[in-house]
């Protein structure tokens, strides 16, 4: 009799089980579930994997206490009193079924705004509106349809995930029974006669098989489980071979000791397991020793201003500490949890939740960090420190995230898809012809080929060498999103900068007024309206003018590429171009200008003798041999003259660009072919920098953090842009030189598994130290790299 399976879940069905919409349940849980899905017109989580769900648990009463405030304010890591962010580990998530429904919960109930999956982590981040469903409602919801979270408080308080020691366990595991294994094999290797062999062979073979069934069904797993999802998903991966060798090795083993046909290979099955384990415990240190990603992170370069006995000094967002008086202006990003003290604070968490629509906050309102201040500056108390990997978190928010291909994590699972398929046609052809020559060796050569030709070493050359580069440029203070950047900055073709605040320096420009003497109030108010701005002239002009006295705005604007408004009291005041101005007749300007009118009337204008980066020329002049260059212009053509003295010829110049002119110019180039790269300064470019292949922003002290970018250049850092470039061009030479290394070794490590010459034991010792010896070589290759940058 055939037997019925629950269509959600998997599970055999009992001879009464639920029949619904013609299709077969083991219990009135998973019948429910169905029953949202169907409702709610997401059936199609069936489709991506059959039987993919879990049956829900009856767990009345047991989340009550997330009606807790202070168990909620412990959990979630945002909460406006509109919007709440938690993430929750979800055990169950297992296949792209899973991640399918739980990053589509909006689907179930509209109040839950985003939900991502981490599959590696197993965790879910759900953003939903407080206010129409609660945390505990949320989580009952997760129940219902099969995903029940775990919940440790004691891990939220701490803030520290505890160390999984699986991995020893099984390693500890393996290496004492492949230790036993060859003690009980030696009477076999010696050919000992007589007392030993005679009179205890078999007890010592039934002892070697013990020994081998807590590593094939408990140290083993892990290669066993993730061969099945894959053969399920319809994937090979490349633990299929090293899983279908161990349960080779084991049967064939078991059969011969069974019917007294030899001794078996238990020494070869526990050596290989112990090795194979051996190699991932190695590479698994290797990444904690790297900290690729805490490493490079931690330089993560964001600042802000520091409020101290009335002077403002720009700080690192590490250096904040409880306490401490911030001062947040107009574009700037809330870097740490805190109390508002004074300002029109209107808050886009956009960052944080995806909802751009702002919030307005009165003094002694908290404020989250990951915020951004868009009504002028802002005075605030930090309530604690800033904490890098949540800033680094919403730069690599999966909201924000362009498709930008990620060539090459394509190219190596390409390549370990192709590879597994090739090896277990070699290994099938192989054994087929021993089968026929030699039948005594074939279950070697099976086994042997299966095991030396795994590749892992091409999965590892890719994460390493990109990894420890990305560690490397943090160093250097060359901050990039993720590793796909490194990649993409490889294929550059063509590279767009914009003028003001990337090619010249704030720090170093100069200023002469000309026009109508200011009056004290006009002064004050000139300087407290650029004081909310963040752009670059506006930060050069303020940095001149800031001994005069700061007065409190009641209204501010700033409009991208035209200029700033700014009102107090009775008066008004505008500044930026003279079209926004109001100025009715336009001279001819030789330099870059700010203009200015108060109360609507013309008074005159600051002219801004641009200092530009040291070692520009020679930069352009090193760049222009390999890529084409443009620089894009907000500004008019006043410096045309001096650019063109101090770039390379042919460098193309364009002034007179609002932020969509150099979007779409962008965009024409790319679809002529080009890989870009635009290089800007993050807050009127920010158009552009999404748009281009790679988009770095230049940083000067200045906390104006934007998604939009790949990459943070440290604006001391600004010469050495080729060689990151070039960089990027090496660490994929190394990718593809290690690609070349493994492909030798696998070639001559296949002709001595082929031949028959290679013990099983053997090719698992030699496994690992192909996957360590490409992991040294990237290692070493991206260090040399490092220190030619250095």
């Amino acid at each position: 009799m055939k037997q019925t399976t629950c269509f959600h879940c998997g599970d055999s069905c009992t001879t009464d089980h639920i029949i619904f919409d013609n299709k077969d349940f083991c219990c009135h849980g998973c019948k429910t579930v169905y029953d949202i899905f169907s409702e709610n017109d997401l059936t199609c989580y069936y489709d991506l994997q059959q039987s993919p769900g879990a049956t829900p648990k009856d767990i009345q009463g047991k989340y009550d206490f997330l009606t807790n405030e202070n168990i909620i304010e412990k959990l979630t890591e945002f909460n406006d009193g509109n919007n709440q962010i938690v993430t929750l580990t979800i055990p169950h998530i297992h296949c792209s079924s899973c991640i399918w429904i739980l990053e589509n919960l909006n689907k179930l109930n509209p109040n839950i705004t985003a939900s991502q999956v981490n599959f590696g982590k197993k965790t879910l981040r759900v953003t939903y509106k407080s206010k129409e469903i609660s945390l505990k409602e949320l989580v009952l919801l997760l129940n219902r349809i099969g995903y029940e979270p775990y919940i440790s408080l004691e891990d939220f308080n701490t803030g520290k995930n505890k160390v999984n020691r699986r991995l020893i366990y099984k390693l500890g595991v393996s290496g004492f029974a492949f230790g036993n294994v060859m003690f009980l094999s030696f009477p076999e290797y010696f050919e000992v006669e007589e007392f030993w062999l005679d009179q205890y062979k078999n007890v010592f073979r039934w002892l070697m098989f013990a020994f081998s069934l807590p590593v094939v069904f408990y140290a083993a797993q892990d290669y066993f489980i993730s061969a099945y999802k894959g053969l399920k998903s319809k994937l090979l991966n490349i633990d299929i071979p090293i899983a279908l060798g161990i349960l080779v090795l084991f049967i064939r083993s078991t059969i011969e000791i069974v019917f007294d046909l030899g001794t078996g290979f238990f020494d070869s099955l526990t050596g290989l397991v112990f090795f194979l384990l051996l190699g991932k415990f190695f590479q698994q240190r290797t990444y904690n020793f790297l900290s690729f990603e805490r490493d490079y992170k931690s330089y993560f370069p964001i600042a802000v201003t520091k409020i101290d006995y009335n002077k403002e000094i720009p700080i690192q967002v590490y250096d904040i500490k409880k306490g401490d008086r911030l001062l947040i202006r107009n574009e700037e990003l809330i870097p740490v949890d805190g109390i508002l003290i004074n300002g029109n604070a209107n808050i886009d968490y956009s960052f944080v939740t995806g909802e751009s629509e702002a919030i307005k906050k009165t003094s002694g309102d908290k404020l989250f960090a990951g915020g951004k201040q868009t009504a002028g500056s802002i005075e605030m108390e930090a309530l604690n420190a800033v904490e890098q990997s949540y800033l680094t978190q919403l730069w690599s928010n999966d909201i924000f995230n362009k498709n930008k291909e990620d060539g090459f994590t394509s190219l190596t699972n390409a390549i370990s898809k192709r590879f597994t398929v090739a090896v277990l046609s070699i290994a099938t052809l192989a054994t087929a012809y021993w089968l026929v020559v030699d039948a005594s060796k074939a279950i070697n050569v099976f086994t042997a080929v299966l095991i030396i030709a795994c590749p892992c070493a091409i999965a590892l050359s890719a994460p390493f060498t990109l990894g420890n580069l990305l560690r490397i440029f943090g160093k250097l203070k060359f901050y990039l999103k993720n590793a796909s950047v490194i990649e993409q900055l490889a294929k550059i073709d063509t590279i767009i900068f914009d003028k003001t605040g990337t090619i010249t320096s704030n720090k170093e420009s100069k200023a002469a007024y000309i026009g109508e003497t200011l009056s004290t109030e006009e002064e004050a108010l000139l300087t407290s309206t650029l004081r909310h701005s963040n752009h670059p002239l506006s930060r050069s002009l303020y940095d001149i003018l800031q001994k005069n006295d700061i007065v409190s705005l009641n209204h501010f604007e700033e409009h991208l590429g035209q200029g700033i408004y700014g009102t107090s009291n009775s008066n008004s005041i505008k500044i930026g171009s003279a079209n926004y101005v109001g100025k009715s007749q336009q001279d001819t300007e030789l330099h870059t200008a700010v203009h200015i009118s108060t109360n609507n009337a013309y008074k005159g204008k600051f002219t801004f003798y641009n200092s530009y980066r040291k070692g520009l020329s020679k930069l352009f002049k090193t760049l222009k041999k390999d890529f084409d260059l443009a620089i894009l212009s907000g500004d008019n053509d006043s410096e045309l003259e001096n650019l063109k003295k101090l770039l390379p010829s042919k460098t193309k110049l364009i002034f007179n660009q609002k932020p969509n002119d150099k979007l779409e110019y962008i965009k024409h180039h790319q679809n002529n072919g080009a890989n870009v790269l635009m290089v800007g300064d993050g807050l009127n470019d920010a158009g552009a920098l999404a748009q281009s292949d790679v988009g770095i922003a230049i940083s000067e002290n200045i906390n104006v953090f934007s998604p939009a970018c790949d990459a943070i250049l440290d604006a001391s850092k600004f010469d050495q842009l080729h060689n990151y470039i070039k960089a990027s061009k090496t660490a994929i030479k190394i990718i593809k030189w290690s690609f070349v290394c493994s492909f030798i070794y696998n070639v001559i490590g296949l002709y001595f598994a082929i031949t028959g010459q290679l013990m099983p034991v053997i090719a698992a010792i030699l496994m690992p130290l192909s996957s360590i010896s490409i992991v040294i070589f990237t290692t070493i290759a991206t260090n040399v790299l490092g220190r030619r940058l250095k």
